[in-house]
């Protein structure tokens, strides 16, 4: 596992002592958060251990397990086998006897939903997790899911799915409305869209930028003319509303009451401050909805 470095540590630390002090008691993370897999439950739990000790009962950790974790047999997927080792490899890393939400982290066709959902129950049974979270599943899945934890008297809460001003895949694949019908909680991943949602791409793409450093989440291509076209004119609103982008975009999403929360990242801790000033103001009238539509509903060129 990569060996984290003080420097490197020190942000981590920061930005999380500066969410806990300014409210956030939710840290979301997965098997798999890195770069190194592991690493950022590792970091988490170094932070956790040296600076949070005494408020672990203020705060919610939620951990995932479902994509790519370890090479050969039952490193990925939905497998009760996976699924629970993964788990017991994640409390380690963080130094923790439970988590407060444990997720499946996208369905697995290959897996009966029988299995998944009845080895999530046992992790609630056995006491190492609250209660259960599904991400990445569609509404028709969501209902089935939905319906076996019921009979497994196992407490599922909530879902977390892509959700942004750019993407609203949920609101298309039907996960949003179940969601609604079912009375389970939506927290919002990408609610930026890795960045695009805010001042930094506006100008171009900057040389320190992720699309320049990192590229695993956001290419050069996704920055078409088209879609820098649709960000600066939702800048452009935002700036009437008397607002950055990234807090419109994080305003837009938490506007509607099925979303619970969002998970928003942050390189500093003044980024952080920054995004949380979205709070202040979620309202939005018919026609700035209508005018958001007009600019990110309208066909790619």
């Amino acid at each position: 596992m990569e060996t984290i470095r003080k420097e490197r540590y020190d942000t981590v630390r920061d930005i999380c002592l500066t969410a806990f002090n300014h409210g956030v008691t939710h840290f979301d993370l997965a098997n798999n958060y890195g770069p190194e897999p592991g690493s950022a439950e590792a970091n988490l739990g170094k932070v956790l251990k040296n600076e949070l000790s005494g408020y672990r009962d203020e705060l919610i950790i939620s951990t995932k397990a479902g994509y790519d974790m370890w090479p050969g047999p039952y490193g990925d997927g939905g497998s009760r086998k996976y699924l629970l080792a993964s788990l017991d490899q994640s409390l380690r890393r963080m130094g923790l006897e439970y988590v407060d939400i444990f997720y499946h982290h996208r369905m697995d066709p290959q897996t009966p939903l029988e299995e998944t959902m009845g080895a999530l129950a046992q992790a609630v049974r056995q006491g190492k997790a609250l209660y259960v979270g599904l991400s990445n599943y569609d509404g028709p899945t969501l209902e089935r899911a939905t319906a076996i934890l019921d009979e497994l008297h196992c407490p599922f809460i909530i879902n977390q799915n892509r959700y942004s001003m750019l993407d609203r895949t949920v609101e298309r694949n039907g996960l949003k409305e179940t969601s609604r019908k079912l009375g389970k909680g939506i927290i919002a991943f990408s609610p930026l869209e890795q960045g695009m949602l805010s001042d930094r791409y506006l100008n171009g793409i900057p040389a320190d930028s992720r699309v320049r450093t990192d590229g695993r989440y956001l290419q050069a291509s996704d920055l078409t003319e088209q879609k820098l076209g649709q960000i600066r004119a939702l800048n452009e609103l935002a700036q009437q509303r008397g607002q950055t982008l990234a807090q419109m975009a994080l305003a837009w999403v938490l506007r509607d009451s099925v979303v619970t929360s969002v998970v928003v990242g942050a390189s500093r801790p003044e980024q952080l401050i920054q995004n949380l000033q979205g709070l202040d103001k979620l309202e939005f009238s018919a026609e700035e909805l209508g005018a958001i539509d007009r600019i990110t509903l309208r066909p790619e060129a």
